[in-house]
């Protein structure tokens, strides 16, 4: 979550060398191994030290990661292959003011070279006292007869402050990019706003749904006991909100005793609000700002990019983006061999978690992404973690905090 955000940048230096290795035990003579200097140095005028800064790279093609820590100093230098990076930054520095600050950032590059040199900006992570996102469950269950149950999915909401807050109008944005696939599409700005595909809105007009410090609500996919269904789904009905049942083919109940959320903007037929099993999303929420409105939202906030598609010619698309500025928390989901690029700026997630092993992994179903426990607040709620960071926040492949059902 953040209010705020400062924008730093690395100044890269140059450098460049080149390696020749020996060859395998066999001794057929000697090769070229095709290896560049990535040399970093760091700086901003707002930072008067730094404390520790880490850098994870991953090679885009071959899914190899190299990972480096720089402890006080604003310089790295480090040997990688020629390939094509996405690289992930997150750390912690001090300001001339004496705060010591989080830090993150992202860039891709493609390294053809014996030398690379890369400007990559880093943001300040500033922490809103406002709801978290504490768990998604969107992979579904499998039946005891081996099928898939694709209902009792949910959100769930929590309040890690130590006020009460009210949920009244808060956003749920879904993306409509993938972390498992890059259009390289133009315009793309993530660090001025998160492009949705779907956005759902919590009824209430101000302080009609009130949360005490620790506490959460849960908004379901179907607000039913899908355990008299199945019994390996969850009993849902005592949720606190659910999406809307529009679909005839789906067959879903509603449930009259628990309030709809309002699907205000969907590129599925039926409104529909629907949760990918395999988790390459990412979610956001979010508040109308003062004078803002779902109906001013959808006046003001089209997002228009375009893309070369697979057949060569330019795919043209027209969607809804959510401003930065009214996003309270984030979150990224990926699959560790599909992985390719985060759909959030580094100041409202800087990282991702997941479910599953690798894609489309059948172990993922029945399983959740839940935020690790820092501690207990003072009324003896849980206190959860959040460095704006969803690879050191979450729990992967942790199992689902509603499976016994909804208790508070």
């Amino acid at each position: 979550m953040k209010k705020r955000f400062l924008l730093l940048s690395f100044m890269a230096i140059t450098a460049s060398y080149s390696l020749v290795s020996c060859s395998s035990d066999d001794d057929f003579g000697t090769e070229q191994v095709q290896s560049s200097a990535l040399v970093l140095s760091f700086q901003g005028e707002e930072i008067a030290a730094y404390k520790s800064l880490t850098v994870d790279i991953l090679e885009i093609n071959t899914g190899k990661k190299i990972s480096a820590t720089i402890d006080g100093k604003n310089m790295h230098a480090l040997e990688v292959l020629r390939g094509s990076y996405k690289i992930t930054v997150n750390g912690k520095v001090v300001t001339g003011n004496g705060e010591e600050v989080t830090v993150g950032g992202t860039s891709t590059v493609d390294i053809k070279g014996t030398a690379e040199n890369i400007s990559i900006p880093l943001f300040i992570k500033q922490f809103n006292e406002d709801f978290i996102i504490e768990e998604v469950f969107y992979t579904g269950v499998k039946t005891p007869q081996g099928k898939n149950y694709n209902s009792s999915r949910y959100f769930k909401l929590t309040n890690n402050t130590d006020k009460t807050l009210y949920a009244d109008k808060l956003i749920v944005g879904q993306s409509d990019f993938l972390t498992s696939v890059d259009h390289k599409v133009t315009p793309y700005h993530p660090e001025k706003a998160f492009a949705v595909k779907g956005v759902m809105v919590l009824p209430g007009s101000g302080t009609e749904y009130p949360v005490l410090p620790g506490d959460f609500m849960v908004i379901a996919d179907n607000a039913i006991n899908h355990n008299a269904v199945t019994s390996t789904a969850f009993d849902l009905s005592k949720a606190n909100f659910e999406f809307p049942s529009s679909n005839p083919a789906l067959g879903q109940v509603d449930n009259p005793s628990v309030p709809n959320v309002e699907v205000i903007y969907s590129q599925m037929n039926f409104n529909m609000f629907f949760l990918h099993s395999s988790g390459v999303e990412a979610y956001v929420l979010a508040r109308f700002p003062e004078g803002e409105s779902a109906t001013t939202f959808l006046t003001k906030n089209t997002y228009k990019y375009e893309y070369v598609n697979a057949a060569g010619t330019i795919t043209k698309k027209t969607v809804y983006e959510i401003p930065n500025t009214w996003i309270v928390d984030g979150m990224n989901n990926a699959v560790a061999d599909k992985f390719l690029q985060l759909l959030t700026s580094p100041s409202i997630d800087a990282g991702w978690t997941g479910v599953g092993t690798y894609w489309n992994d059948a172990e993922r179903l029945g399983k959740s992404v839940r935020r690790k426990v820092l501690g207990k607040m003072e009324n003896g709620k849980n206190m959860y973690k959040d460095t704006n960071n969803s690879t050191e926040d979450f729990i992967r492949n942790a199992e689902p905090s509603l499976k016994n059902g909804i208790v508070h």
